[in-house]
């Protein structure tokens, strides 16, 4: 069964169709939105062979002439000489501006192609066809596009929404166990900081979802699109709500600086990140003990890391202070006021933070 969801914007309103086996489907959903037959298809290495050739495919018996471009894979080629590669591909080629950028793999591929998308002839068309459980379920979601800097991750970017979102969960049946529980992380995130029942329903369901059960594993990813989508809505540009999406985010992010985006994948930082902000919450008295645990536990459950890698207190701030949801010089983060229950971000005592911090590496 195929489920659908709109995200609407006012001035530009589309689709996140969720289903398995929807792949072939992808070049007829895209003949009513686009203008131009130029269709550039943005994958990597690893999701190339197991995709690309379906997804051409599609495009292709649907009238338009399609460009692939294959990447290297990994966060550390998330920066802009990779960046370079798909201008110089969409350049050599004579793509015009009707034409359509199509991003095939995970968060990297998606964010990456959609600031292509939105620089290249000052802003093309493209669609993310998301291929792992973390872009499924977050990156592909409300047009968030950038690439990393050596001092921070996500530096430079910008808003550009999508036309379509084509989520198709047989795409996570090839997913290695690793990626996926990463991207259960951002799952969880959503339980943790807007719905205490759909956190309840990922500790209940945990054994269907681990062993990929399609039905839910579609209801999973349709409620964590519904919240994004909700939230993205009411707050485009992250000036106010939108920015409870960062939960756990800006220990994670500092914690893949740290480590040079290759220790941990975005969803295992991001996982320490909101143990971390539970943590802090709790020291500066926002959010009790026992919803501290419950968090923890879960997060634990699914084999996700909650120990912080061992730098100084100092490195931890200093990378944090490079983050792009710094305020007025200071480091605002997303807390709890209980599970379901995150507040705007805030500033707090430094050593408070610093507590947090040495607890769990201590653990470590």
């Amino acid at each position: 069964m195929t489920r659908s969801l709109q995200l609407d914007l006012g001035n530009h309103r589309y689709a996140i169709t969720i289903g398995a086996g929807i792949l072939p489907t992808l070049g007829s959903l895209l003949v009513p939105l686009l203008k131009g037959k130029q269709v550039a298809v943005v994958t990597n290495q690893t999701v190339a062979p197991l995709y690309l050739a379906e997804v051409q495919r599609s495009l292709q018996e649907a009238g338009f002439q399609v460009l692939p471009i294959i990447l290297p894979d990994g966060e550390i080629y998330k920066n802009h000489e990779t960046l370079q590669l798909i201008y110089d591909a969409l350049i050599a080629n004579r793509f015009e501006r009707s034409c359509c950028l199509v991003a095939l793999g995970g968060g990297v591929i998606g964010d990456m192609t959609g600031f292509a998308a939105a620089s290249f002839l000052r802003g093309v068309s493209y669609v993310q066809v998301p291929t792992t459980l973390l872009s499924q379920v977050d990156s592909s979601v409300g047009g968030k596009t950038g690439i990393n800097h050596p001092l921070g991750k996500n530096l430079i970017g910008a808003f550009y929404q999508p036309q379509l979102v084509l989520i198709d969960t047989y795409t996570l049946t090839t997913l290695p166990s690793r990626q996926f529980l990463s991207g259960m992380a951002e799952v969880i995130k959503y339980g943790i900081a807007f719905d205490a029942d759909f956190f309840d329903f990922l500790g209940n369901n945990q054994q269907e979802i681990l062993a990929l059960q399609p039905d839910t594993l579609a209801v999973m990813i349709e409620k964590s699109c519904a919240i994004k989508a909700k939230v993205v809505e009411e707050d485009e540009k992250e000036s106010g709500r939108r920015a409870l999406l960062n939960l756990g985010h800006t220990f994670g992010h500092a914690i893949e600086t740290l480590t040079h985006y290759d220790t941990f994948l975005h969803g295992e930082a991001v996982a320490i990140g909101m143990v971390m902000a539970a943590d802090l919450s709790h020291r500066v008295d926002l959010c009790d003990y026992h919803s501290v645990n419950k968090i923890t536990d879960l997060i634990n459950s699914f084999r996700l890391p909650i120990h912080c890698p061992i730098y100084s207190e100092e490195a931890y701030l200093d990378a944090m202070s490079r983050d792009k949801k710094v305020a007025a010089g200071k480091v605002r983060f997303v807390l709890l006021a209980g599970i379901g229950q995150a507040l705007m971000g805030r500033s707090v005592a430094e050593e408070a933070v610093r507590a947090t911090i040495r607890d769990r590496v201590s653990f470590s």
